[in-house]
């Protein structure tokens, strides 16, 4: 009877233990997590594991799946002339949109961080187009690109030049296409304006007491202050230039000749227009590894140029 009373009583005080303040509390928190951990396994960590293993077989939307081995990556890199192409359109395109977007952006910020007036509403003024939805700028900016009624030709004939055909050739598409991603970079230019506001002022005094003009500001203390914003938006661009694809969906299909068959599009065009989901799942993962290599060559490179207050 003893013994019983006994065993009962640890089980009492075991209870106890396992209901305290904070094993409640440790409860609460694990079922308030539990929907974000269960929507990242299930919507996330869920499909990529099934792309990487449907990247090693054969498989179609209508059809089974048969294991093909490494012949998706064979197939890419050995006979797929159009994978070269879009690869070559896309790096392209990041190599001459991104530092472009850059530059522009900083230069805005520069701008705007004037303290004058009507500033702010300059800053609504830039940043508004960013808001607009992609696939409604394409199709303004399809009718801006128009060889016959379009806008910029229209400008381009009151001031005695000749008209282009922009997105209709081969020669000009992409450039287009870089014109027009300067359309939303208000984002990157609120960063920017962030990072110059950050600037402490007495940094620029000193310059100034020194004997400094501005551009002696501008290059010893601006820039170098600047440098992590630098870093942040260049990841942010190379990573949204590599993935681009709604210019090419609504806009140009691709063509003329290719010339804008943009990584991502042709990606989708396997998946969901030939239905070779196993071959697009193996793109994809080409895709990752490539924006993985150029994230890591970033941020190993930044210690040589990116500046950080108070670091070595």
């Amino acid at each position: 009877m003893a013994i019983a009373v006994k065993q009962t009583a640890r089980k009492r005080d075991a209870g106890r233990r396992f209901a305290g303040p904070g094993q409640r509390e440790a409860l609460w928190g694990m079922l308030c997590v539990a929907p974000a951990v269960l929507g990242f396994v299930l919507w996330y960590l869920g499909p990529l594991v099934a792309s990487l293993v449907l990247s090693f077989t054969d498989y179609s939307v209508a059809g089974g799946a048969s294991w093909t081995g490494l012949d998706n990556f064979q197939r890419m890199f050995g006979s797929d002339k159009l994978f070269v192409k879009a690869l070559k359109v896309t790096v392209t395109y990041a190599l001459i949109s991104v530092p472009c977007r850059v530059v522009v952006a900083f230069l805005l910020a520069l701008l705007l961080n004037q303290k004058l007036r009507a500033v702010p509403i300059f800053r609504a003024i830039f940043y508004l187009p960013s808001i607009v939805p992609l696939i409604a700028s394409s199709v303004v900016w399809l009718w801006m690109f128009n060889p016959d009624f379009g806008l910029l030709n229209s400008f381009l004939r009151d001031l005695g030049l000749d008209k282009q055909r922009w997105t209709y050739s081969s020669d000009t598409v992409l450039p287009s296409l870089v014109m027009m991603s300067l359309w939303d970079i208000g984002p990157m230019m609120i960063i920017f304006l962030a990072g110059l506001q950050g600037v402490p002022g007495h940094l620029y005094d000193a310059v100034s007491v020194d004997g400094g003009n501005a551009w002696n500001r501008f290059f010893t203390i601006t820039i170098p202050m600047t440098t992590p914003t630098i870093l942040f938006n260049l990841v942010l661009s190379v990573i949204a230039a590599f993935q681009t694809f709604v210019q090419a969906f609504i806009m140009t299909s691709g063509g003329p000749n290719n010339n804008s068959l943009f990584y991502g599009y042709y990606l989708y065009r396997k998946a969901f227009q030939d239905g070779q989901m196993g071959y697009a799942s193996a793109l994809g993962w080409v895709l990752f590894l490539i924006i993985a290599m150029l994230s890591v060559l970033i941020f190993r490179s930044s210690n040589r140029w990116v500046y950080y207050e108070g670091g070595a």
